[in-house]
């Protein structure tokens, strides 16, 4: 069977998933799907509260009895059955296996008078990098199709024993490595706020699908900005936690065994409260027992409060900066960097320039890293089927690009850790300068809000916190509005790839797209940077 004819049945198998009567009678012909689910008439008055509800409401309700595991799982597979007939993002829809599971926690919850875990009930949707025993993961590879997983991936494994319900697989890109969703097997996944937008990659599903509201919380991987970009253009909140913080362990991947970069995982949701909610039912059940590489670090509700005290008497002490030396943002997100940072100053805390550190140096190691195989691992699955490349990633995959010799990465990993101490210490000269602690770094998390397809050049403000291993937050901050986000008069770009970037701004096109920054942090800060992203919010009135 050729590659074509394989990804076109295994593209029909998901909507052969979708039972008859939640399917649209015909698509919407708008730009925009997010007034599907309560135009649509599939969805009660019930399931919309429930799919529109908050994933810590959620659980109350089902550990208290006021909602079964059933009807919440069924509005969401109904709500994920819209999103993929709108906007393409699922690899599996998983209907009958969600069901049994949630009539399973139904029973056990009637029966123990208790709930299986602090996650009871709650559907979660997983990136098609999860595996699931029982299902493939294709990755969006042809020649993937049909390898049926015989294990969960450990993070799957213990979401579910904290009470999680899987119902879908999301979509990502050919091997992952671009910040598109597009791929041979499934085709391409759009923004549901406006097609002609991407959600975003590599997670680029999950930020449609929780977007969409066809999830609340979404799991999603970042080794160059893939968690916290479909965050960004899907108007989400997102955490690249710190190499070692949450599991990883059995996960399908590119390039597996590339330890100088290591990709994460971590939650795409709707607010810092449901990303708490994940946080501590993952961490609760223990992660360092099953996976090596996770640090044995539980929630550290002391650090979250040293954080919150300074909050409370406005002594915050932030760095922000516009421009990484190497790109200079859209209007829209210099407006979202100094809304921030107006809104935080007004609330008393110390907001100053931050100089970033050699982020071009990093962005260029990175680059280094991710092509030093020469491709062999991207070529290797593509030729399982015979697919061709997708055209984002075509040099990347090119067999004939150099290898980098053993020698040549330890010279790499070396750089790496000076450049990462090298950072340390611009942090203690700021510290030393102003006799405060640096709290965080407020930051872009790309030159662009959501951008059109095709479009996505430049990866570098995600990338470079990648290097450094820093915890990075999302917090969504507006929208790019025309009127005021106008082209600037005169722009000089500062490098090649930074007249490409701004050459593609038009305020028209762009006008509602979502807009977001990120929050930094030094490494394993995880509670003090979803603490501050929570203050940002709420200053925003988000």
């Amino acid at each position: 069977m050729s590659w074509e004819d394989l990804a076109a049945k295994r593209k029909a198998q998901v909507l052969d998933a979708i039972p008859q009567e939640w399917r649209l009678k015909e698509l919407p012909s708008g730009d925009s799907v997010m007034s599907v689910p309560a135009e649509s008439g599939l969805l009660s008055a019930d399931e919309l509260t429930i799919t529109e509800s908050s994933a810590a409401a959620l659980v109350k309700s089902l550990a208290e009895g006021k909602l079964t595991a059933v009807a919440v799982t069924t509005a969401f597979l109904k709500r994920a059955a819209l999103a993929q007939q709108t906007v393409n993002c699922l690899h599996s829809f998983l209907p009958e296996f969600a069901l049994a599971r949630a009539k399973y926690l139904d029973e056990y919850l009637a029966k123990n008078k208790r709930t299986v875990g602090p996650l009871h009930g709650l559907p979660i949707s997983l990136k098609d990098q999860c595996r699931i025993k029982g299902f493939d993961t294709t990755m969006g590879y042809a020649g993937w199709i049909g390898q049926i997983d015989e294990e969960d991936s450990v993070l799957v494994s213990l979401l579910e024993k904290a009470g999680a319900v899987f119902y879908v697989k999301t979509s990502v890109p050919q091997s992952l490595m671009v910040c598109e969703t597009v791929n041979n097997v499934f085709g391409r996944t759009s923004n549901p706020r406006n097609k002609n937008w991407s959600p975003g990659g590599s997670s680029g599903g999950e930020g449609a699908l929780v977007g969409f509201r066809g999830s609340l919380i979404g799991i999603g991987t970042d080794i160059g900005g893939s968690i916290r970009v479909p965050s960004a253009f899907n108007s989400l909140y997102g955490i690249r936690p710190s190499h070692g913080r949450l599991p990883y362990a059995k996960m399908a991947n590119s390039m597996e065994g590339q330890e100088t970069i290591h990709s994460v995982c971590g939650p795409i949701c709707h607010s810092i409260e449901d990303m708490r909610l994940f946080m501590k039912a993952v961490l609760q059940e223990q992660p360092w027992s099953y996976d090596s590489k996770v640090v044995p670090m539980p929630w550290r509700v002391g650090e979250e409060d040293v954080i919150k005290t300074k909050i409370a008497s406005g002594s915050l002490t932030l760095g922000i900066y516009e421009c990484d030396g190497n790109v200079l943002p859209h209007p829209p997100i210099l407006r979202a960097l100094k809304t921030v940072q107006e809104k935080l100053s007004a609330a008393g805390h110390s907001v100053s320039a931050w100089e970033p550190y050699k982020h071009p140096f990093a962005v260029d190691l990175a680059n280094r890293v991710y092509a030093a195989d020469g491709g062999t691992d991207i070529f290797a699955a593509l030729s399982l089927s015979g697919e061709p490349a997708i055209p984002n990633i075509k040099d990347l995959v090119n067999p004939s690009l150099e290898k980098v010799g053993v020698n040549d990465v330890w010279a790499i990993q070396l750089e790496k850790w000076k450049y990462q101490m090298e950072y340390l210490s611009k942090i203690r000269e700021f510290e030393e300068r102003t006799g405060r602690e640096l709290d965080a770094i407020i930051a872009p998390i790309t030159p662009t809000a959501a951008i059109r397809h095709n479009q996505f050049r430049y990866y570098g403000y995600a990338t470079a916190i990648n290097v450094l291993d820093f915890t990075s937050v999302v917090v969504p901050v507006t929208f790019a509005d025309k009127a005021v986000d106008v082209r600037p008069d005169g722009f000089t770009p500062l490098t090649k790839i930074d007249a490409a970037v701004n050459a593609e701004y038009d305020p028209e096109a762009y006008h509602g797209a979502p807009v977001a920054v990120q929050i930094i942090g030094r490494r394993f800060t995880e509670e003090k940077i979803m603490a501050i992203a929570e203050e940002v919010g709420r200053l925003l009135k988000l």
